[in-house]
């Protein structure tokens, strides 16, 4: 079957290339960004290009309990890499708000306060830094079963996430709302029946 196959070789896949690949896209786009190949608004666009990529991978870190419970895709030791990898793409992201757009430090703080898409955003940052610090070995060990109720910040980050890719974007976007409902989907099934519940069903 398909699924064995995955699970089967996906086992004999080294992790390092996927954060050497995924770690030298913002290099490339950096380096578009400076030779004319984002437009006429570089820093908009790479700050745009950020930001989706690091919710792109976060829904993606999102999916892998689903696919193993729904499908038997058992991709659970590339989950870390991609939660990791999405901290780094949204560090950036704030990174090229901070210095390379916004760049005067008492507009960026009046931004947070009074700017509800930022206030957001920020927000969603913050719950991911925990993640990003308690993502290795040692924090699963000393962190016991609470490392896993640490790790549901990443429910609430995704979701404010999608927000603030809906409050960034001008007019009606369907995109946004995309990324939105792909989220809210993914943590529904995340959502156990109770076994008692099960039996009412199947005997109903």
């Amino acid at each position: 079957m398909v699924t064995d196959w995955i699970n089967a070789n996906q086992r004999r896949l080294p992790i390092w290339p996927f954060y050497v690949g995924l770690g030298l896209v913002p290099f490339w786009w950096l380096y578009l960004g400076l030779t004319g190949g984002l437009g006429v608004e570089p820093i908009s666009e790479l700050e745009h290009r950020l930001g989706e990529a690091g919710l792109q991978l976060l829904i993606a870190s999102l999916a892998v309990t689903p696919l193993r419970r729904l499908a038997g895709v058992n991709l659970i030791r590339f989950r870390r890499m991609l939660g990791l990898m999405t901290f780094y793409f949204v560090s950036l992201h704030l990174l090229v708000w901070l210095v390379l757009d916004v760049q005067i430090p008492a507009q960026i703080w009046a931004d947070i306060v009074k700017r509800p898409y930022v206030t957001v955003g920020f927000t969603a940052f913050l719950l991911m830094i925990p993640l990003a610090l308690t993502s290795n070995n040692r924090a699963v060990r000393r962190l016991g079963p609470n490392w896993r109720r640490l790790h549901k910040l990443a429910y609430p980050a995704a979701v404010l996430g999608a927000v603030h890719f809906i409050w960034l974007s001008k007019g009606f976007q369907v995109e946004p709302l995309i990324y939105l409902g792909v989220i809210l989907a993914l943590l529904a099934l995340r959502v156990r029946v109770p076994r008692r519940m099960q039996r009412a069903r199947v005997g109903s």
